[in-house]
């Protein structure tokens, strides 16, 4: 048997961790536990001697974030695909087991989702061992936790019969209330739902021709019709548009009859919550009052608390709390009972329909060529701070609004304007006036930063015309 193909599912935005989590930068490119981002850390438990190169699944938003996480943890990806737009699990899962069969049809794939905590990497890759027998006998293994407590917040798996190896499913169990739960896990025979599931391409392929057989011409389609674009595989927007959005729970597996459970009694969290967050964070620093702090919070008589500050310029002091989440960033403050982890969406929902910039945006805006956060804004004016990388480039653009004055804090650019290009290099300063063509560029070895004072009628982002992009972007990406 050849090496198992790992398909990461990277495209989520989930809100439940607000305000780290957001839309424009989702929970699994953050370090949330331990110093690597959850999909860097997904990336690296799926890689081996048991796995190929990984296959991941994302939006056009997050593939340089992909790339390069990626690149940072040393991983070189067999594809990065790029869903034209989110139609949830299923046809996402089809589109990578047809591009696994293009080349074996009889290759086994493990799909995962980018944003789960399996700290014992080892033990992981056994239970998928495990189960790779009775994939490539045709079976679709599935991954149940083995539950140390009752939980709402999962979906539960009943196995048809007890003992080693995998095991026939008996059926799926939608998320329980308290007394189900509890009467679940008393019984044995439940496991957490993982949304961890291992095939051969040809059984996947098989079980969509069966029970969901209208996806497989427009995903079929929508790779037949792909185009390469940087590096990134780009699927067909119009095929793709009529894949019907479903998860492939739903569109599949409950209707399937060859469904195989491995067990898994290992550390396990979807950090679905901050509760999970914090009850994470406590299986690896047990704790006597319960308290978890990170390096810019302090709790003083406190019991059961999470205090967190993902700001360098903000302390977050607790004194005299219990049961409470408090979670700082640059600009929001969530502060909440660890009961109600589960309803710190609706925070997000409240802001959005404020029409708050936080229900989705940082102050800091990752591009594919670095990153800007912005220092100051008032009428007609606004400073950002610009990060470029070595050797990365901004777009030959132009505005029809603002001028822009650059100081170069460190490093070099290279600024085009017009038909001139000058060299600008620390505590120098160039003037771009409204509607020059510019551009600019980093030329050195190390991170380039300066200070852009913006200044006109309109400054949004959406005032850029692009003429070239070495990263193929519209004015509007």
């Amino acid at each position: 048997m050849g090496k198992i193909t790992p398909v990461l599912m990277a495209g989520g935005s989930g809100t439940r961790l607000w305000p780290v989590s957001r839309k424009s930068f989702p929970k699994q490119f953050a370090a949330l536990v331990g110093d690597e981002t959850l999909f860097q850390a997904s990336a690296r438990r799926l890689s081996g001697p048991l796995f190929g190169a990984p296959v991941v699944m994302t939006n056009s938003d997050f593939r340089f974030i992909v790339a390069e996480q990626l690149e940072q943890a040393g991983i070189a990806p067999g594809a990065i695909v790029i869903e034209p737009a989110g139609r949830n699990t299923a046809p996402a899962i089809l589109a990578a087991a047809l591009m696994v069969a293009a080349e074996d049809l009889d290759r086994l794939v493990l799909v995962a989702p980018s944003d789960h905590v399996i700290p014992d990497a080892e033990a992981f890759a056994a239970a998928v061992a495990e189960g790779a027998g009775a994939a490539a006998q045709g079976r679709i293994v599935t991954f149940g936790i083995t539950p140390d407590r009752p939980e709402t917040g999962y979906g539960y798996l009943q196995l048809a019969s007890t003992g080693g190896g995998p095991q026939p499913l008996g059926r799926f169990v939608e998320k329980p209330d308290a007394a189900t739960a509890a009467d679940m896990v008393a019984a044995g025979n439940f496991l957490w739902n993982a949304g961890i599931f291992l095939f051969s391409a040809r059984t996947m392929i098989d079980a969509f021709r069966t029970h969901a057989p209208a996806y497989l011409q427009p995903v079929q389609a929508a790779l037949d019709e792909a185009k390469t674009d940087l590096g990134f595989l780009r699927l067909a927007r119009e095929p793709w548009a009529e894949a019907e959005d479903n998860s492939i729970d739903y569109a599949v597996m409950e209707k399937a009859d060859n469904l195989s459970v491995v067990r898994f009694s290992g550390r396990w969290s979807d950090l679905g919550g901050w509760d999970a967050v914090w009850r994470e964070a406590l299986g690896q620093a047990p704790s006597d009052t319960g308290v978890v702090t990170d390096a810019r919070s302090t709790a003083i008589d406190c019991h059961d608390v999470l205090l967190r500050s993902d700001s360098e310029d903000l302390e977050v002091v607790g004194i005299g709390l219990s049961d409470l989440m408090v979670v700082a960033t640059a600009d929001a403050v969530l502060v909440a009972d660890r009961s109600r982890a589960q309803d710190v969406r609706q925070a997000v929902s409240a802001l959005k329909a404020k029409r708050a910039k936080q229900a989705e945006s940082f102050p800091r805006d990752h591009r594919p060529w670095g990153w800007f956060e912005t220092l100051a804004l008032a009428d007609r004016f606004q400073v950002k701070r610009i990060v470029v990388k070595p050797g990365a480039a901004l777009s030959l653009q132009s505005h029809v609004h603002r001028s822009e004055h650059w100081v170069v804090v460190s490093g070099t650019a290279r600024v085009t304007v017009d038909d001139r290009v000058t060299l600008v290099t620390e505590n120098q300063s160039i003037y771009v006036p409204l509607g020059a063509v510019h551009r600019m560029e980093n030329p050195g070895k190390v991170p380039m930063v300066l200070i852009e004072v913006q200044t006109g009628s309109y400054l949004g982002e959406d005032d850029i015309i692009r003429y070239e992009d070495v990263y193929s972007r519209s004015s509007a990406d």
